[in-house]
């Protein structure tokens, strides 16, 4: 099964949970979201003023998170296409967005050095993870969503506290 219908490089892509649908991130500054069987377009999400680097569905499969080199996430319901945050805060294009197991929280990796933890129901920040030296290019939850690990353009991985973005562990054996 080959999905067509972006116009520029399909840079990210995720399975809902239930594995119905899938929602794919592309150059062409959309998402679009379609149905896993038949390869049909059900959605095309559309607002980022830049390419889409990441996407995610939440662990219910409600929602889905969109990260952009716009500098920007945005949270969309996942059956009508309707955007319903804007999550602002990041300096630099976001790379790499993640969703809590539990679905409270979002996590997303930026260009300018930090990953930020996000409320996924308001779409407040809540915490900003400062201690890389490069580019956040990874970011996730643990499955009991108590810690977050952060891969970098450093060479490095870092481990976080999520609760409170203390910093727990540096791990540094790339070169």
């Amino acid at each position: 099964l080959t999905l067509k219908g972006h116009t520029s490089s399909v840079r990210s892509v995720a399975f809902s949970p239930d594995g119905q649908r899938i929602v794919t991130g592309s150059g062409d500054k959309t998402a679009k979201v379609w149905e896993a069987g038949s390869g049909a377009t059900l959605l095309t999400l559309k607002g980022h003023r830049d390419a889409i680097s990441s996407v995610a569905f939440s662990p219910d499969g409600q929602r889905i998170v969109t990260g952009s080199t716009d500098k920007t996430a945005q949270v969309w319901d996942a059956a009508s296409g309707k955007e319903l945050h804007r999550l602002t805060g990041h300096r630099d294009g976001i790379w790499s967005v993640a969703y809590s197991p539990d679905g409270q929280r979002i996590v997303t990796g930026s260009f300018d050095e930090t990953a930020k933890v996000w409320e996924a129901a308001s779409g407040r920040e809540l915490l900003t993870l400062k201690g890389h030296s490069s580019w956040v290019l990874g970011v996730a939850f643990s499955p009991n969503g108590q810690r977050i690990v952060t891969g970098s353009d450093d060479n490095t991985a870092k481990v976080w506290e999520a609760a409170t973005g203390r910093e727990l562990l540096t791990l540094k054996a790339h070169s």
